[in-house]
């Protein structure tokens, strides 16, 4: 059985779905991918997101190699077993986080600076957010750590490029990165099988916003044995209409037959109808439970030009409807906005898992719309309803 198969293609545009085989179950494709970025999704439990329908989380390389480290969790024989999650996970190479740390100014105690970042050609050597030690990945390192988190799938070591950055230094970043792909393969290819199942590597195009650059990098991941296909980049899911430019100028080369995957994409229901429409299959955000927190709600547009409302603004005080009365069968749906906005109101806690609860099961619901879309060759019909 390979990786990857796709089940059906829509007639009017790349839009596809499809099945990815991994030994912790099957994921149904297009589909959004909730971040547990420290082995938790934020107020959640393993039994909240089954029933909210997540097929696959989002777990990350950095933070966890900071706490409570890979090796720790390899005691335990993997992410799995550890936060007691028996379905697919995907980890990042920490690559983004590395990049953000370079974008902060350097942190000042006392009278000492330091800088966050340091990259060189063999890898990257950076402070810890938390306590400012220091550590260091490398293409081989961070394959080796997450050969140790027992992710299903797993990510190359990357340079992700500013979207301000000129054609010379993206250039250089873009081909560090394309060396550094080569040395993940490689160590990857050694040992495809951890903690008693298979794991899959993707590598990442990169290129910033250069047309050029895009293109070279989706010639050269493309080129290599990878099992799937990213597409990287800080324009990604936060500047969509450079993230749609991006797509158009990869999509003849990146091959057909492997999963792609928008990385850091979902911070509105409709992004996901742009990237899909041009044969995206996985995408994830920490967008969607960081609004939740905030109080920041999905709805229809029927509700909302904006696809959203604020929970804790008064007017929701006595409202008696649910959060969104055209969200069927949600497992917090019964909620109205005026308990709620209670529970916002008094600080509870609870406050947080529903509205997160809420807002990822609306992407997964409108994921599994959208298959059902394409399987019956009414993507647009559904996209123009939407959007």
């Amino acid at each position: 059985m390979s990786f990857f198969e796709i089940t059906h293609k829509d007639n009017t545009s790349l839009a596809r779905t499809g099945i990815i085989h991994t030994d912790h179950g099957d994921i149904e494709t297009p589909i959004f991918m909730p971040v547990g970025t420290q082995a938790t999704v934020k107020g959640l439990n393993t039994n909240n997101l089954n029933s909210i329908g997540a097929q696959i989380i989002l777990a990350n390389t950095y933070h966890l190699h900071l706490r409570p480290g890979e090796d720790t969790i390899n005691e335990f024989g993997g992410l799995h077993n550890f936060m007691k999650w028996d379905k697919p996970i995907l980890t990042d190479s920490g690559g983004f986080q590395v990049f953000s740390l370079g974008k902060q100014k350097e942190k000042k105690e006392g009278t000492n600076a330091y800088p966050l970042v340091k990259i060189d050609d063999e890898g990257v050597t950076f402070r810890s957010h938390i306590d400012g030690s220091e550590h260091r990945f490398t293409p081989k390192s961070a394959i080796e750590t997450q050969h140790k988190l027992g992710a299903d799938i797993i990510m190359a070591f990357d340079e992700c490029t500013p979207d301000e950055a000129d054609s010379t230094y993206t250039k250089k970043a873009m081909e560090r990165t394309h060396r550094w792909a080569k040395e993940c393969l490689d160590t990857h290819k050694k040992n495809t099988k951890h903690h008693g199942y298979n794991q899959f590597l993707f590598g990442i195009i990169q290129g910033a916003n250069h047309k050029n650059l895009r293109e070279e990098s989706a010639k050269i991941i493309s080129s290599m044995d990878f099992d799937g296909i990213a597409i990287g980049g800080e324009s990604v899911g936060y500047n969509m209409e450079a993230t749609k430019n991006i797509l158009d100028w990869v999509n003849p080369i990146i091959p057909e037959d492997k999963p792609h995957y928008t990385m850091g994409l979902g911070h509105s229901p409709k992004d996901l109808f742009d990237v899909v429409e041009k044969g995206i299959d996985i995408f994830d955000c920490v967008s969607p439970t960081r609004m939740a927190r905030n109080g920041t709600l999905f709805v229809h547009k029927k509700i909302s030009n904006t696809y959203r409302i604020n929970i804790t603004n008064a007017v929701h005080k006595r409202d008696k409807i649910t959060i969104d009365p055209l969200l069927e069968n949600s497992p917090v749906g019964h909620y109205s906005r005026a308990y709620l906005h209670h529970l916002f109101n008094t600080s509870e806690l609870l406050a947080y898992s529903i509205a997160s609860m809420h807002n990822l099961y609306f992407l997964l619901n409108l994921s599994k719309q959208i298959r059902e879309a394409i399987k019956e060759n009414r993507f647009q019909e559904l996209k123009n309803e939407w959007i």
